[in-house]
């Protein structure tokens, strides 16, 4: 079986997000899809130029397609929503998601 790589990137307008965005990663909202079925996660802060806006992309890996694709259809929309209204387009929260086997 394929272990599957779950990426959310969240690109964050300041400092003040950036660190209020890390928090919320740390103290909760990873634990809780690791809860839910992936087995491990990481959090890194992605290089940009010194003008850029700061990006953080966190990886979940999951054993099986199954725990993921179960993870997605029961826990994620939950998950998102909390993200999204704490984090929502008009405070210049942006987010995106990958998918992918790890060979």
């Amino acid at each position: 079986m394929k272990r599957i790589c779950y990426m959310v990137t969240a690109t964050l307008p300041d400092d003040p997000t950036l660190a209020e965005y890390l928090a919320f990663l740390e103290d909760g909202h990873v634990d809780a899809v690791v809860s839910h079925g992936a087995h491990s996660a990481m959090i890194v802060r992605l290089e940009t130029p010194p003008a850029a806006q700061h990006r953080v992309m966190t990886q979940y890996i999951f054993p099986t397609r199954e725990l993921f694709d179960r993870y997605i259809e029961h826990f994620a929309p939950a998950l998102r929503a909390d993200g999204l209204r704490r984090f929502p387009p008009d405070r210049g929260v942006r987010f995106e998601r990958a998918i992918g086997e790890i060979v």
